[in-house]
């Protein structure tokens, strides 16, 4: 392996970066071989399940319409097919069902004030005990902004519950990032930089605030959150104490991970210009560069577990601009059979699987000595329901890609027995992790059959 150059990752960053594993790039802090990454990329609203489900069997089995755009990477994937969270039956379509998804977890119906997920969420599980291990023990990243208010309409859940993806615990939300730059700097520039999901990425004190290294955000929101917390109940005020105290706790965790630690350096280039402050103006512009910072991070081993949301559990994005589409993602998904709304859901759905196919090819592009990215990672993608129009929360849409460093046999469908726990496969994921357990969620074992 030859000598790392600083200059390969430093182009377009600017002089003020400060990354850890330069420190790390010779002698003992250098790893021999590529590590194992585990991720998960959700999809809010469901799929058509006749346009996900193929016919066929094993090797041998058809790709259909929604499939269609891993049709390069088919040998690269497993189709995992009967599972699903038993906790999620009976309850509301969308909001419970999103930290259900990774955790498993029963899924209360509180005020707000006292939110309850039902448990850990995989993600954070593996964090908690191997993400020691890397600068940032996770990392996670979505599009939509934080959403506050109960849903009244929609069986009177919280609708934070269905604006994060991970959670430390029952109660506590992990927040996602969706500015960018904010996203690209936690990996390159200051650790110590905050999640600003929550802010207004078009405040001027705030984007002025993201070019200085010094600067915690949360001292610019002071004032606003002194009057939230005037105006608000005292539960309302013990939650966003929680809040403010939790993104303050990921800052001192992120100044921690300044040391220099043992990192896995790969050879090729992948060169990224740091982002423009603010969100991208299209939503395609938006999500390209999340996937990509989403990459970056796995391919810097700056984290080996990461999360991204491309939608909340209700994604209200507008798809107008997709030819032959007007209206939002959620509302088309309620098409009722109507094969107008059906015919403009399915090209909404296609389009968002496209984008997670170039995401994939890309790591399968990029190579670490004689294997990749995708053959040193395990990625699920897939949705918290399955019908898009019914809710329907059996026999979920999931795959997973790579290879697991070996570990897994991609290539092929695999059907487990109807109701099969989808925490079955998190502990699978786990053990191939090395993160020891003999329970999580509701799982009753490691899911056989992925290797």
């Amino acid at each position: 392996m030859s000598k790392f150059s600083r200059r390969t990752f430093l182009r377009g960053v600017g002089a003020s970066m400060a990354v850890p594993w330069l420190e790390a790039a010779s002698g003992d802090g250098r790893l021999s071989e590529p590590p194992l990454r585990m991720a998960f990329i959700f999809m809010p609203n469901g799929v058509r399940p006749d346009h996900w489900t193929p016919p066929g069997d094993g090797e041998d089995y058809e790709l259909t319409p929604h499939l269609k755009p891993f049709e390069s990477l088919k040998s690269e994937i497993l189709l995992l097919e009967n599972l699903w969270n038993k906790n999620s039956v009976g309850r509301n379509g969308h909001w419970p069902k999103v930290p259900a998804w990774l955790s498993g977890g029963y899924v209360e119906r509180t005020t707000g004030g006292d939110l309850d997920s039902g448990g850990v969420t995989v993600d954070q599980y593996a964090a908690q005990r191997i993400g020691h291990e890397t600068p940032l023990a996770s990392f996670e990243l979505g599009l939509d902004p934080p959403r506050t208010g109960i849903d009244t309409a929609g069986g009177g859940f919280p609708r934070a519950l269905g604006s994060f993806l991970s959670w430390a615990d029952r109660h506590t939300p992990v927040p996602k990032e969706i500015v960018p730059q904010v996203a690209f700097d936690r990996l390159f520039r200051n650790y110590r930089k905050p999640v600003v999901s929550g802010a207004d990425p078009t405040n001027r004190a705030l984007v002025e605030s993201l070019q200085r290294d010094d600067t915690s955000v949360l001292d610019l929101v002071q004032d606003q959150a002194r009057a939230l917390k005037k105006k608000g109940s005292q539960q309302d005020q013990a939650r966003l104490d929680e809040f403010f105290e939790s993104v303050r706790s990921v800052e001192r965790r992120l100044e921690m991970a300044m040391k220099p630690q043992r990192r896995w350096i790969n050879e090729g280039k992948l060169p990224m210009d740091r982002p423009v402050p603010g969100i991208p103006d299209t939503l395609a512009d938006h999500k390209r560069l999340m996937m990509d910072i989403f990459i970056l991070a796995l391919w810097t081993d700056s984290t080996r577990i990461a999360t991204l949301m491309t939608g909340d559990a209700q994604s209200s994005q507008d798809y107008s601009w997709l030819a032959g589409v007007k209206g939002s993602w959620h509302g088309l998904s309620h098409h009722r059979n109507v094969e107008e709304t059906r015919t403009q859901y399915e090209k909404i759905t296609n389009w968002n699987i496209e984008q997670v196919a170039h995401l994939l090819q890309r790591m399968h592009s990029l190579k670490e000595g004689s294997t990749s990215l995708l053959d040193n990672s395990m990625v699920m993608f897939g949705a918290s329901l399955r019908d898009g129009n019914r809710h329907d929360p059996e026999n979920l849409p999931i795959m997973l890609a790579g290879r697991g460093k070996g570990t897994l046999r991609p290539g092929r469908r695999v059907r487990a027995p109807e109701k099969t726990p989808l925490c079955n496969l998190y502990m699978a994921l786990l053990e191939r992790m090395g993160v020891k357990t003999e329970s999580f969620g509701d799982g009753t074992g490691a899911l056989q059959g992925l290797s």
